[in-house]
């Protein structure tokens, strides 16, 4: 069955009704199913299509490893080594160029694999959109390692915040919001909380296209009477709950670490960049209000919640949102303060963002092809640089890019 894109839209401008490119979800429509092999975005493997039920497991390995070739290391980090690669071509295929993920046995864990790498498996396994990077394979080294072979990316998402020479237009802005918010309503959809949402995680294909990336921290919530971490998300993009140490939460922790992306994109710098998790607490009080019983009913019940006394803010309203994030108008205001309401249960959907009428109003989305890029060696390297490290972590180093955010602009003059 070919992969769904995500819901789709058209919009009525004057007397002509105009379809957005990839689609948006507004309106009544239904999800249109989208063929991501055959628009091209990727051609999914099936690892044993053709080995039959008797086939020893050490000779399947042996096919699924031989139809690749390993070249250059691109980063090597405590958790995994990637590689560039190319699957071999054959007689009806080109050779396509792949990234080789060797996650490193880790002698801690039961036969030596990572919940990180499990999970990165298995929901990479069973999500296939075209917005969700594409697992191609997955093989055992000499040495009992565990490949995955996943489609080559060479740009992210964080590149192109960086790269101030790039001037970002609404239109871009929205492209890259449409294409995450469909990945992420394929995720939740299919009952899968992302739980890492950031820049350095959303990865950009040659074609312009967005791909949702590393799902370590990734896990089902179809059972809401399970305990879950409150110890995921990175730093900059984790929502209030599970600062308090939230044991119960949904997808909405996936849309509020979105819209902080959101915020990223207008401003090019983190919006919320706290040095300790208390000190990102007291951000998000400082510029988003402080949580209580007023905004957010129940909240005090959170095991790691605690009274701010006297220095509260109240929740900022649309004056506030206007006055920061200007260029995004009325109405992008209005989606983005929906994604980061302090009570969760408040927030929006991934599906109602896509319903929106920010994307079906001028500027419309760049078409993903159109889009600035920010790939070739220095892309190649970032991205072999994001794929080694852990889920969670925050850069490469400690103080690769906190020292460089600089709070240039004043957030001031608005209340409410």
């Amino acid at each position: 069955m070919s992969a769904p894109t995500g819901p789709s839209t058209s919009s009525t401008l004057g007397n002509a009704k105009r379809t957005l490119p990839f689609g948006n979800g507004n309106g009544n429509d239904t999800p249109l199913l989208a063929m991501a092999a055959e628009t091209g975005d990727v051609k999914l493997q099936n690892d044993d299509s053709d080995a039959s039920d008797n086939d020893d497991p050490d000779d399947l390995n042996t096919r699924i490893k031989k139809k690749y070739t390993k070249d250059r290391k691109l980063g090597e980090g405590a958790y995994a080594v990637v590689n560039l690669g190319h699957r071999r071509a054959t007689a009806t295929e080109s050779a396509v160029p792949v990234a080789i993920k060797k996650i490193k046995v880790n002698t801690e864990f039961r036969d030596g694999i990572t919940m990180d790498a499990i999970r990165e498996v298995k929901y990479l396994r069973e999500l296939h959109h075209p917005n969700i990077i594409a697992l191609l394979d997955v093989f055992s080294s000499k040495n009992q390692n565990l490949c995955l072979v996943l489609e080559f990316l060479d740009s992210d998402l964080e590149m192109i915040i960086r790269d101030t020479s790039q001037t970002l237009s609404m239109g871009d802005i929205k492209s890259w919001m449409l294409m995450s918010l469909r990945g992420l309503w394929w995720c939740h959809k299919s009952f899968v909380i992302h739980r890492d949402i950031k820049p350095n995680n959303l990865l950009l294909a040659a074609n312009g296209v967005l791909k949702l990336a590393d799902f370590g921290l990734a896990r089902s919530f179809a059972d809401p009477k399970r305990n879950m971490t409150h110890q995921v998300i990175t730093r900059w993009y984790r929502p209030p709950e599970l600062f308090y140490g939230a044991k119960h939460y949904s997808s909405s922790v996936d849309i509020f670490s979105l819209g902080l992306v959101f915020c990223e994109l207008m401003l090019r710098t983190p919006f919320l960049a706290g040095n300790t998790d208390l000190h990102q607490l007291e951000l998000i009080c400082q510029w988003l209000g402080t949580p209580t019983e007023e905004n957010w009913p129940g909240v005090s019940s959170l095991p790691g919640y605690h009274d701010a006394g006297g220095a509260q803010v109240k929740e900022r309203g649309t004056d506030f949102f206007m006055n920061t994030f200007i260029a995004a108008g009325e109405s992008g205001v209005e989606l983005l303060m929906k994604m980061l309401r302090l009570d969760p249960r408040k927030r929006c959907t991934a599906r109602a963002a896509l319903d929106a009428k920010w994307f079906s109003q001028e500027p419309y989305p760049t078409l993903p092809a159109n889009l600035p890029k920010k790939g070739g060696g220095k892309g190649i390297e970032k991205v072999g640089s994001d794929l080694k490290r852990k889920a969670g972590e925050l850069f490469n180093t400690p103080d690769e890019r906190g020292k460089k955010v600089a709070r240039k602009l004043d957030f001031g003059g608005g209340g409410g």
